[in-house]
C-alpha cells in the first residue's frame, strides 16, 4: 500500500525591488581590545600590552563597507606577548584600526556615548587593550575591553533637501551636481540618502543631501521616519521642496495643497525635533512648467509670507506651535535644468 502525502509549500513573500536598499546607516558591533601578556617574575619581566580597537574616519566611506570586510561584525585585537628571559619586555599586541564613515557617533549597548567621529582622519578607541602583567597585578595580564557598539551615522552635508515624496527633491539635485540619483514619477523613488558636490567656478564647493521622501507621522518612525530625517539634524541649511501641485500618497490619503505640505513639514520636524526649527530654510516651489501653476503661487503667496498667520487656519493636531525660519521661497522648474534657478548658486 502507497500513501501520499500532500505537501504545501509556502511562499515567502520578499520585499518590492524598489524598497530593497543596501544603504545602512546604523552598525552593531562587538568588540574586543587584546589581553595583556603575563610578567616574568623571575626576572621582573612585563607583559606587552593588548592592542586596542580603533575607529578611524574616512570620507566617502560606508558602514556597508565594515559589514564586507568584518563579516561576523567581530572585531578582536591582537594579545600582548608574555615575558620571556629573552624579551623582558613582552611585545605589545596590534591594535585593530577599522574605518567607519564621517558622521559616526559612537554608543555602548546601554546608551552610553562614547564619542563622534566627524572629520577625516579622527580617532576613537572604543575597546582599549588590557595591561600586561607586572608586579604590581601579581605578573598577570589583564583582560581588554569587551562590549558592543553601535554605530550611528548622521551625514554631513552643507544643505539637505527636505520634502514629501515625488516633490522633485532628486531632480534638482541632478540638475545642480554631478550626482546621479534614480528619477521617477512616482512616490518612494529616493530610498537611501543621496549626496551630490556642487561646484563653484572659484572652485568652492557645498554637498547636497537628497533624503528620501517624509510622510506623515514621520516624527511618530511612520514609512522611513527616524531612519532619514536624523540626517536633517546635522546640514547647515535646509531646502523645503514642495510641489505647487500639492501631494497625495495615494488615494487611500488626503489630498495636501502646496500650502498643505510646507504646514505639514514644518509640524514633522518639530515633533521630531523642536532645534530644527532654528536651521535657515529656503522654501523651494518646484513644477512650475506645469499648467497654472503661476496662477496658484499668486494664490498663495500672501500665505507663505505671513507662514504664523497661516497655522492658524489649521486644526491643533496639524499647527506647529514655531514657524521655520524661511528666508525666501523660490519658484523653480527642477525638470527645466540649472539655467531656472541659478539663484540658489550665487553667494
Amino acid at each position: 500500500m502507497v500513501f501520499c502525502t500532500k505537501i504545501n509549500y509556502i511562499k515567502v513573500k520578499t520585499p518590492r525591488k524598489y524598497l530593497q536598499s543596501s544603504f545602512i546607516d546604523s552598525l552593531r558591533l562587538f568588540v574586543k581590545g587584546g589581553s595583556g601578556g603575563n610578567g616574568l617574575p623571575k626576572f621582573g619581566g612585563i607583559g606587552g600590552q593588548g592592542g586596542n580597537v580603533e575607529l578611524v574616519a574616512k570620507d566617502n566611506y560606508a558602514l556597508e563597507s565594515i559589514c564586507s570586510v568584518y563579516k561576523n561584525k567581530r572585531i578582536i585585537a591582537k594579545h600582548g606577548r608574555d615575558s620571556t628571559h629573552n624579551f623582558i619586555l613582552g611585545i605589545p599586541g596590534e591594535s585593530i584600526k577599522v574605518e567607519v564613515p564621517t558622521g559616526i557617533t559612537v554608543f555602548t549597548d546601554d546608551g552610553m556615548k562614547i564619542g563622534e567621529l566627524n572629520k577625516e582622519g579622527e580617532q576613537l578607541i572604543v575597546a582599549r587593550g588590557g595591561t600586561g602583567g607586572h608586579s604590581k597585578n601579581g605578573f598577570l595580564g589583564l583582560q581588554g575591553q569587551t562590549h558592543s557598539i553601535k554605530l550611528d551615522l548622521k551625514l554631513i552635508s552643507d544643505v539637505g533637501l527636505v520634502g514629501f515624496p515625488n516633490a522633485g527633491k532628486s531632480t534638482l539635485l541632478k540638475a545642480l551636481s554631478h550626482a546621479k540619483p534614480k528619477i521617477a514619477s512616482y512616490p518612494f523613488t529616493t530610498i537611501r540618502p543621496n549626496i551630490g558636490i556642487i561646484m563653484y567656478k572659484d572652485l568652492r564647493q557645498i554637498s547636497m543631501a537628497d533624503l528620501p521622501g517624509l510622510i506623515e507621522g514621520a516624527h511618530a518612525n511612520k514609512g522611513m521616519g527616524h531612519k532619514f530625517l536624523k540626517h536633517v539634524e546635522r546640514t547647515k541649511l535646509m531646502l523645503l521642496v514642495v510641489d505647487i501641485n500639492g501631494f497625495q500618497l495615494s488615494p487611500q490619503h488626503e489630498f495636501r495643497t502646496c500650502i498643505d505640505t510646507i504646514v505639514l513639514l514644518n509640524k514633522e520636524l518639530e515633533l521630531y525635533n523642536p532645534s530644527l526649527l532654528d536651521k535657515p530654510t529656503i522654501i523651494v516651489i518646484n513644477k512650475m512648467d506645469t499648467n497654472n501653476a503661476w496662477k496658484t503661487l499668486d494664490s498663495i503667496k500672501h500665505q507663505i509670507n505671513n507662514i504664523s498667520d497661516t497655522f492658524e487656519a489649521y486644526p491643533e493636531n496639524l499647527r506647529p506651535n514655531k514657524p521655520l525660519k524661511f528666508y525666501e521661497f523660490l519658484p523653480i522648474s527642477a525638470k527645466e535644468g540649472e539655467r531656472q534657478f541659478k539663484v540658489l548658486k550665487t553667494n
